[in-house]
Parts: C-alpha cells; structure tokens; sequence
C-alpha cells in the first residue's frame, strides 16, 4: 500500500538579514498576513506551509492550486524529502521520483554515461541497475558520441534531454511534479510527452503542481488549493478549481 499523510506540518524559513529597506517591506506586508513568526533563537520566520494535514493513497492524482508564493513548491519539496517541515509529521510508504528539476545531480566534467550513474545515485538506484538503462536512454535521447563527452558541452536542450530520460527511465511509485516537464527543442517533444503520459499512468501516485488549471483537470482527480502556506480548500479538482477561480476574481476586486 502505497501513501502519503502530513499532520499539521508546517515549514519555516528564517531571514538573517534584515535590514534593506526592500526587505523591510517585503517584511511588513508578510506580517500583516500572518506568514511571520518568531523562533526559539528570536529570529525572524517566514512561514511557507501552515498546519497542513493531508492523505494521499492509492490512485490519487493531487493537483496543488496557488499563485506564485503560496507553497506549492515548498510542499513537493517536503514530500521529496528536500525540505524538512519544522513541526508536524510526514509519513511516506513507496518509492519517489521527484521532478522538479531534470538536471539535478550532473556533474558537468563527467561524461553523459558517468551522469547517468550519478543522477541514479542521487534517485536511490545503484549503479548496477542503472548500467541496465544505459542503451536505452542513449536510444532515446539521441545523442549518439554526445554520451561519452563532459556535459559541459552541451546545449542546454541536450542537456535537458539527458536529465528528462534519466529521470524516467525507471517507474515510480510516486511521482511528483512541478509544472509539466518540457523536454527541450521541438524535434524531440512529441516523444517526451508521450513518455511523460506513460511515466505518469504507470505511478501509483501523483502530485503535480501547476499553473494550467485544464491540465490539473485532465490528469488529476483530486486538488487542494494554497493560498500563503494555508492550505483553502480540497475536494474534486473541478470543485477547487472553481474556489480559486473565485479567489482570483476576489483579489482583483479588492
């Protein structure tokens, strides 16, 4: 049985310096809407996720809603064990792929075939397993002699190439995401999105974060809304669409 369940989880972060006039600010209006607080240190906190409580099972495909600085992020790092909450608990059973970024873990002297060892080191694979992949993530990427040079020569759109296939060479068993994953120059999109629809179908759970709100509606089932580390609402994506469709209209006429 695969799961993830948060209790009453929340995430500081603490400022250090304070003292520009921008940062001043920025300060002031985060306390007038509750994100400050103040540690055991008597530092200054900003607080990117709330008491959040959630159940994620079997089958759920979670979207997370929010504008930009509402947590989302933040959330998928916690749950990808990048971030540690700094109260509350987190309890995952299964195995997780992160993409949230494709290139984590390259290092740019090692050739392409030397990265692909090290990202699998970096996703818990051991190198044996990894070896097995090798022929078909050159297959798929396309590279060619690319694979034995250092990383530092590539292109941007190769490099993503590389991360993209390494990435989803191996099923998870919770996926989580942020935005849906480009794949680099035109040529090489089609094949990626149809991999991506296949790496998606095949978890046992997903948690994608994303501003395309027909996207949240095609691939999930479920959705919670954030709006500065409070999580607002949650239930059936259609329904929380229409709360933060809502929230939006408040805003603008505020």
């Amino acid at each position: 049985m695969h799961f993830i369940s948060l209790r009453d989880l929340s995430v500081d972060f603490p400022i250090y310096q304070g003292s520009s006039r921008s940062l001043k600010k920025q300060l002031f209006a985060a306390s007038k809407q509750g994100n400050l607080a103040r540690d055991a240190l008597d530092r200054i906190n900003v607080r990117a996720l709330n008491n959040i409580t959630l159940d994620i099972k079997d089958g759920d495909r979670l979207g997370l809603m929010g504008t930009n600085g509402s947590g989302k992020t933040t959330l998928l790092k916690v749950l990808a064990k990048i971030y540690s909450p700094t109260r509350g608990r987190i309890a995952v059973s299964g195995r997780i792929s992160a993409l949230l970024d494709s290139t984590v873990g390259f290092n740019p002297e090692a050739t392409g075939r030397e990265n692909i060892i090290l990202r699998g080191m970096y996703m818990d694979v051991h190198p044996r397993q990894m070896r097995s992949y090798i022929d078909e993530i050159a297959d798929f990427t396309e590279l060619g002699p690319y694979l034995d040079m250092p990383v530092r020569t590539y292109s941007s759109g190769m490099m993503v190439r590389l991360g993209f296939a390494v990435s989803t060479c191996i099923p998870p068993e919770i996926l989580l995401m942020d935005e849906w994953l480009a794949a680099g120059d035109a040529s090489f999109l089609d094949k990626a999105q149809k991999r991506m629809q296949e790496f998606v179908g095949g978890s046992n759970i997903v948690v994608l974060a994303s501003h395309s709100l027909p996207l949240l509606q095609q691939w999930c089932n479920r959705a919670i809304l954030l709006d500065r580390g409070h999580m607002t609402a949650t239930g059936a994506v259609d329904d929380v669409v229409g709360a933060y469709e809502s929230s939006l209209e408040r805003a603008k006429t505020a």
